[in-house]
């Protein structure tokens, strides 16, 4: 049948035809205010409510974007629970995505706690009562065969950038299946929130294969597949056809994020696709950009060479492995031997000293490099003492491992031990910065995961550093979105962690910070990216050319702009307008 054709009438002075499709609806001016990526609120001028055909559905007074935004604010201090700050917040970007990042990054200190790290935890565990609607796609083990027609179903052309997971290690709370969904959609946001990439580019999938956990399972409230988690060759298959799908979808530079993967598929996965596909895992990878920045800052005042310290590590999972093995890379740097580089570095797994004779069998074969010729030992205080390290460094989600004890040890052998608790979420923290402080007599260099607030001693106020991921990946997937990076390597994670170590001032150590003020991250993650590209196109890695002849002013021009647009074309059509009007900048 022919097309229909209907006048649409944009307020009392202007109307037009438009072609429509038998069925499809027309376009109202109430769907353009439903629609958070055109969604100005109260903020429509006076025309903008007469040529949209919204001019009597919002109340006459007319707000700038100051007014809603201190709105927001009014009501974000009314909620006296951080997962009700969340949902709130949640709920903003789902009703007005300018307004919500406008929001986030004037008030970044307060609200990465909330949109990330450590409210995010309790969020993915609650996530069947706080689900309001849907965010990205999900995709189950019952889906193969059929994984590119799924993301076909997603709307927009040019995504740049996906974080997927698949719900096995949620932070430090363990498998929680679809409840996962909470990471990829909370990582995204900080894209943008933290590096300015353009929302639109930016897609969160779950890949649901089941849950171990029999209560999540059990849960009336669980949205996922309630069935364990499924293993293998089905496995193995669904997860090779994603990473088709994604490059026959939206082409072989599009960022895939991995994100919250159980041990042995992170390291696995990373290993067989990192160099076929534009992928990072930022458990192993960002984790490992991250703190080594913050170890490079703590040189600046232990007075220490980087190749003359000791590190021990509890844990020997994904974020362990990343960071010592970036730290290799950054040791051999300097002009140190591998074999005598291995020597300096020490770890703990859940079977005790990592070392080649152990009784309890096997090593993996990620750990195999950094196990030593040492008698086995599983007590930590006694490894401690038999290690002596400078610095210590908890990513094992062992809550109080770091005892006063064992604190106070360091600071008997060492001017000033450094001391890395990383666990997320605080409550996994292997100290608090208030012991690491008052059990050193405050010679302490800490760095924790989640944030700790300042601490006075002996009338000293210190500001502890939060080895935060956020400092590495935002501007990460920023560098590689402009540049068109298609294949990330380690020695771009080391140019960004030198970068970010290079923005730590004498000012901020005096403080006790290793890292920028999180109220700098804007920054940070511009002059992050502008590194890495730098660095990119030096070593060939960078597709897009002509190389911009200005990078900075070029990515300024590139990020996205929470400011309203103020110009709303009389005539478009609909879908492209909505792209169109997402990418402006």
């Amino acid at each position: 049948m022919a097309n229909d054709v209907h006048q649409i009438k944009l307020g009392n002075s202007v109307s037009f035809n438009k072609e429509v499709k038998i069925g499809r609806p027309k376009v109202r001016g109430i769907d353009i205010m439903r629609d958070p990526i055109l969604n100005k609120g109260m903020a429509f001028t006076l025309e903008e409510r007469q040529l949209l055909g919204i001019h009597g559905l919002l109340p006459p007074a007319l707000m700038d974007q100051d007014a809603e935004v201190f709105q927001v604010m009014q009501n974000f201090y009314r909620w006296n629970d951080d997962l009700d700050r969340f949902i709130f917040l949640m709920c903003l970007q789902d009703r007005s995505e300018k307004l919500f990042y406008r929001v986030v990054t004037e008030n970044i200190e307060q609200m990465m706690p909330i949109i990330y790290t450590p409210t995010v935890g309790l969020a993915c565990q609650k996530y069947g009562m706080v689900f309001r609607k849907p965010r990205g796609i999900y995709i189950t083990i019952h889906d193969i065969g059929h994984v590119y027609d799924i993301l076909c179903n997603w709307p927009i052309d040019d995504v740049k950038a996906i974080v997927v997971t698949d719900g096995e290690r949620i932070l430090g709370l363990g498998d929680l299946g679809a409840y996962g969904m909470g990471i990829p959609i909370g990582k995204l946001s900080l894209y943008t929130a933290c590096a300015g990439v353009q929302p639109h580019h930016c897609l969160p999938i779950m890949i649901d294969v089941g849950t171990n956990s029999e209560n999540i399972r059990n849960d009336p409230l669980y949205i996922g597949l309630r069935q364990p988690r499924e293993a293998g060759e089905n496995y193995n298959n669904l997860i090779d056809e994603f990473m088709c799908a994604v490059v026959r979808r939206f082409g072989k530079n599009c960022l895939i994020q991995f994100e919250d993967f159980g041990n042995q598929n992170a390291f696995r996965l990373l290993e067989n696709y990192r160099d076929r596909y534009c992928t990072f895992n930022d458990d192993i990878q960002g984790t490992a950009a991250v703190a080594v920045a913050g170890i490079l800052s703590s040189l600046l005042i232990t007075k220490i060479p980087l190749e003359k310290n000791v590190f021990l590590f509890l844990g020997a999972g994904e974020a362990s492995i990343g960071i010592a093995r970036l730290l290799v890379q950054a040791i051999t740097k300097t002009g140190q031997g591998l074999e005598q580089t291995l020597k300096q570095i020490w770890l703990i797994d859940s079977k005790g000293l990592l070392v080649k004779n152990r009784p309890s069998g096997g090593i993996e074969e990620e750990k195999l490099m950094f196990a030593k010729d040492h008698p086995p030992m599983e007590n930590l205080e006694a490894i401690v003492e038999s290690v002596k390290p400078t610095t210590i460094i908890g990513a094992a989600a062992v809550s109080g491992a770091f005892t006063e004890r064992i604190l106070a040890f360091l600071a008997k052998i060492n001017k000033r031990p450094v001391v890395f608790a990383l666990s997320n979420p605080t409550s996994k923290a292997e100290c608090t910065a208030e012991l690491a402080y008052t059990a050193t007599e405050g010679r302490a260099v800490f760095a924790s995961g989640s944030p700790f607030p300042a601490v006075t001693y002996k009338g000293q106020t210190l500001h502890p550093g939060q080895g935060n991921n956020a400092y590495i990946f935002p501007g990460m997937a920023l560098a590689i979105i402009f540049a068109d990076i298609r294949r990330v390597t380690e020695n771009l994670f080391l140019a960004a962690a030198e970068s970010l170590a290079k923005m730590v001032t004498n000012q901020h150590l005096s403080e006790g910070r290793l890292y920028p003020p999180l109220s700098t991250i804007r920054q940070v993650s511009l002059n992050l990216a502008e590194a890495v590209i730098t660095f990119a196109y030096e070593h060939n890695l960078a597709f897009r050319y002509p190389r911009p002849s200005d990078i900075r002013s070029s990515l300024k021009e590139f990020i996205f702009s929470t400011d309203y647009d103020s110009y709303i074309p009389p005539v478009y059509d609909w879908p492209d307008y909505a792209h169109h009007h997402s990418s402006k900048k």
